[in-house]
């Protein structure tokens, strides 16, 4: 049932939450941002933040765990907006772009695990089903095919969806339905012409530094769009092999 309808039942019954407020985190932590649960429940480690293109050094988090592909809030960045289009776990990395939008990151075929029917059984191959990948009121008609996972004893999904979809990341849920009755769901596993954000060699050797103080400070980008400038700029404290210390800079007239 939508949420709308749900309120508008409130209203009627006079139910006495009929006037709270839509909640924006997790309703059954209670009053607890999802940040919090997941420090106390994981922990922090420092890690570094790179620029995707370039490698730069931009400044630091609490742990890859806090994030997730295409989220812009949370980073504290200037000359933004920024997203987080990667993220390297061995290493605790996180690798953000000012140009997530402009990559075609649209996908429309994925492989789906950890399958889950309501009835027990998977839908057979007759019918209409509808899929959903996140939050939001947007539905798409899909198929499904399940084919046996080569590295486990579960089954997997192959799902197609009938259009492209900007924001398919691994780990994502998805959701099956026929008509508005939800009958399974399975985490993503991958899109299946994933080929991820292009994050250059640069960003990729930084990341596997053990040091990361030989980053010296953050670069700080200060962006206006119609004057762009690019000139080199020399970390504080590096002590780089040549090469990973020029970068590339915006900065306001």
């Amino acid at each position: 049932m939508p949420k709308d309808d749900v309120r508008k039942l409130a209203m009627k019954f006079d139910l006495p939450n009929k006037d709270r407020k839509d909640s924006q985190g997790i309703c059954f932590l209670g009053k607890i941002k999802f940040s919090e649960f997941v420090a106390r429940q994981i922990g922090e480690m420092e890690g570094i933040i790179l620029e995707a293109e370039t490698g730069d050094f931009l400044g630091t988090h609490q742990g890859f765990w806090f994030y997730t592909i295409g989220q812009r809030q949370g980073l504290r960045l200037s000359g933004g907006p920024w997203y987080v289009v990667e993220k390297d776990v061995k290493y605790n990395v996180v690798f953000v772009s000012r140009n997530y939008f402009s990559f075609d990151k649209r996908r429309r075929l994925f492989r789906v695990g950890s399958l889950r029917w309501l009835s027990g059984l998977p839908p057979g191959e007759s019918g209409q089903l509808q899929c959903k990948v996140r939050h939001g009121p947007g539905f798409y008609n899909c198929s499904v095919a399940i084919e046996p996972d080569q590295d486990s004893s579960e089954d997997v999904a192959i799902v197609h969806l009938s259009a492209d979809d900007q924001g398919l990341a691994a780990g994502q849920f998805a959701a099956f339905y026929q008509g508005k009755t939800c009958i399974g769901s399975g985490v993503i596993l991958e899109s299946w012409d994933d080929q991820g954000f292009p994050v250059c060699e640069r960003a990729l050797e930084l990341a596997r530094i053990e040091d990361k103080s030989k980053l010296g400070k953050p670069v700080k980008i200060e962006v206006k769009p119609e004057t762009c400038t690019t000139e080199m700029v020399q970390n504080d404290g590096a002590e780089l092999h040549e090469g990973l210390i020029n970068s590339q800079v915006c900065v306001k007239s």
